[in-house]
């Protein structure tokens, strides 16, 4: 009897942790605002640093980006599609070689659509 139990026993081990998983999942985010945000030092060896505006569904996330040596800066970004996974204080993208990179949300807000007069 105890040996018939074991491969059941097994199986629900294996399938706890899938079904206790969250349900994140990637969205498609447009990038609507790239400003360069102030510095407190202005050296030339300090990393260039940007307050970015990104929509995701029906929220405005302004993150920020600082970019890596020898990347270009994100200027002509706006307008940009890109897939995210919005996380409680980040958001993840891929960057091109398709390797992970977070940037911590500063702040959030929702969308809100202009009126249209008649």
């Amino acid at each position: 009897m105890l040996r018939r139990l074991i491969p059941v026993f097994t199986l629900c081990l294996c399938t706890c942790p899938a079904l206790c998983q969250s349900t994140s999942k990637w969205q498609i985010a447009t990038i609507t605002e790239v400003r360069p945000h102030p510095a407190a030092g202005e050296d030339a060896s300090d990393p260039i640093t940007y307050d970015v505006s990104v929509r995701v569904g029906g929220t405005i996330y302004l993150v920020r980006y600082t970019t890596p040596a020898g990347e270009i800066a994100p200027k002509c970004a706006t307008g940009r599609e890109l897939l995210v996974l919005v996380g409680k204080n980040t958001i993840t993208y891929n960057d091109m070689l398709g390797q992970p990179l977070q940037v911590p949300i500063e702040s959030q807000r929702p969308v809100t659509e202009p009126k249209h007069s008649k």
